[in-house]
């Protein structure tokens, strides 16, 4: 394994010992997801979508959650053909658009597309935002865990949206499938991860929403897995997979994250 980051020597996290209690401590390295854990990427797609919407006649036919759910299903079914360098980032976006106005009836030629694709990106990229509570949790990890961002997507998007967060700063190391060239939930993905934060499996801490790609492909590489569920979907295996639905509670995360912290259960607010 090679040297990686350097963690910090003080991993406790929330005040000194009192009272003759221990503190919970942190894992040596803290994985976190990008799109849904930390950028929130579903209600911006979804507010742009919106827009998009009431610009667009033929999107009309569907309802706007109906519209939310299939282009979410249409990134998954892309993505692994930019992973592999069978589509680039531009012709994936029009590609998205072709699908989506067959979703609605429609078909639509390469130039409305391509526009389509255009406009959604402006307001995707107008609408951004954090999940709520994300800054607060990175800050107060700093320092005292080796925080690392394990993600899908295009390198220069990633880094970019840490950036226009805020948080980069906060972060200590990114992997991304696209510099890489492997994918969540491959296992391979998460054991770079462990490589860069120079910690072993049983050290390190997943926090992802997916449960395909964050929990079982952390799992698979022998990375315990916190499933941040922020919508409240039914956990596949509650008795062996804790899971946050917000982040508003420091308490809570720590809790999760912690070594010392309690057995499998949905953490609320």
């Amino acid at each position: 394994m090679s040297r990686g980051v350097r963690p910090s020597t003080e991993r406790s996290f929330g005040h000194p010992v009192t009272g003759g209690r221990t503190r919970r401590s942190l894992p040596k390295a803290t994985l976190f997801d990008m799109d849904d854990t930390i950028f929130d990427h579903a209600l911006t797609c979804k507010a742009a979508l919106g827009w998009l919407r009431r610009e667009t006649g033929f999107l009309q036919r569907r309802r706007l959650d109906e519209l939310w759910v299939e282009y979410a299903r249409l990134l998954e079914s892309v993505h692994p053909l930019i992973v592999a360098g069978r589509l680039d980032a531009t012709k994936a976006r029009r590609e998205r658009f072709f699908r989506l106005a067959a979703f609605c009836g429609v078909r639509v030629s390469e130039e409305d597309a391509a526009s389509l694709s255009r406009c959604y990106r402006s307001h995707y990229q107008r609408l951004r935002r954090p999940v709520p509570g994300v800054g607060r949790v990175l800050a107060r990890l700093h320092g005292r865990t080796v925080v690392g961002v394990v993600t899908n997507n295009q390198v220069a998007e990633q880094e970019e949206k840490l950036t226009f967060l805020g948080v980069r700063n906060l972060v200590d190391f990114l992997v991304i499938s696209e510099g890489v060239g492997v994918s969540k939930p491959d296992p391979r993905i998460f054991e770079i991860a462990l490589d860069q934060a120079s910690a072993e499996p049983t050290e390190a801490v997943m926090v992802g929403d997916s449960w395909s790609n964050d929990v079982l492909g952390a799992r698979a590489a022998g990375i315990r897995a916190v499933w941040f569920n922020r919508f409240r979907a039914r956990n596949p295996e509650p008795a062996t997979v804790v899971e946050l639905d917000s982040f508003r509670s420091m308490r809570r995360v720590k809790e999760a994250l912690s070594n010392e912290g309690p057995g499998p259960r949905a953490l609320k607010r």
